[in-house]
């Protein structure tokens, strides 16, 4: 089949890549428009849109979807499905123009999950599984019906970069399969019970600040979320720090926010339930540090208290 590709972030190049070397045409793969970045504001691409370019494929970077001459290049590419990681919401009209539509693949087993932060949200809410779902994409963000899906486990290690790396390389493989699959007619797609359904939304910034008195199960699974980015953070000193990595240590001791130990390689600290035993961190303006590196020639009171 003739495909246009349709990506932003580095999470989509492995199916760009496996694609590249399937059997199906490539006509031209879509991505943002290039950016200022960096002090010196200088236009960077998306990583989709840099694979494109350093490949020699067609690269369309349209400012606005719904301009004609946008809806005309994709006409006369003559494609006959669009094939969508994390990009844009498409218009009606835009997802009419191949044969078969477009497809999306979507880092959650839908219908749960749906929106902009799948794999943090199964990550913060403590899930054992997630997974990967091929759908159809229609008006209404996410709720196609189901072409492929697939669950594999979350990892008690798991953050949200090990986790976003494992799925978008097997969801790579998947989706690929679902294109030979639709081309032969030998797909049978299923609608989402909508009863089940939950949201994904965006991360904020309001939502990275640590409280200490959640449990410190709670705590540990959101910095597991949002690590390596945009990680969760706190208040020490007056000064933020963000957080990176932590444990869970059981104990009777609940005084939130407050030091209970400094060890060689990890800070204990309470919270409304358990200890949160701290193990990476980031001063503002340094870099990312263990513990036992951040503990070289500075020296941690037990009496400060983490949220002030």
């Amino acid at each position: 089949m003739r495909v246009v590709f349709m990506g932003n972030p580095e999470f989509a190049i492995p199916t760009l890549e496996l694609l590249q070397k399937s059997r199906h045409k490539l006509c031209a793969v879509v991505s943002n428009k290039p950016k200022p970045m960096g002090r010196g504001q200088i236009l960077k691409s998306t990583p989709v849109g840099k694979y494109a370019k350093k490949n020699n494929i067609r690269l369309l970077e349209p400012y606005k979807l719904n301009s004609e001459r946008f809806k005309n290049q994709l006409i006369n590419l003559e494609a006959d499905i669009f094939l969508v990681v994390a990009y844009k919401i498409l218009p009606e009209e835009i997802i009419k123009i191949p044969k078969h539509g477009a497809i999306n693949l979507h880092t959650s087993l839908l219908p749960k999950y749906r929106g902009a932060a799948p794999i943090q949200w199964a990550l913060m809410n403590g899930d054992k599984e997630t997974g990967v779902t091929v759908f159809q994409i229609n008006k209404k963000v996410d709720t196609g019906n189901i072409i492929v899906q697939e669950k594999f486990p979350i990892y008690e290690n798991d953050n949200m970069l090990s986790l976003g790396t494992r799925l978008c390389n097997l969801g790579a493989k998947i989706i690929i399969d679902a294109l030979d699959k639709i081309e032969n007619g030998s797909i049978k797609s299923i609608k989402q019970n909508k009863e089940f359904a939950s949201l994904a939304p965006k991360i904020t910034k309001n939502m990275r600040l640590i409280n200490w008195e959640w449990p410190s199960y709670k705590l540990h699974n959101w910095v597991r979320g949002l690590s390596p980015y945009p990680s969760m953070y706190t208040i020490l000193n007056g000064k933020r720090i963000k957080v990176f990595k932590t444990f869970v240590e059981n104990s009777s001791w609940n005084n939130p926010g407050n030091i209970f130990q400094v060890k060689n390689d990890s800070i204990l600290v309470g919270t409304g339930n358990g200890l949160l035993g701290i193990l990476e961190v980031q001063m503002e303006g340094k870099k990312k540090l263990s513990i036992k590196e951040f503990l070289r020639g500075r020296s941690v009171d037990e009496d400060w208290i983490f949220g002030k």
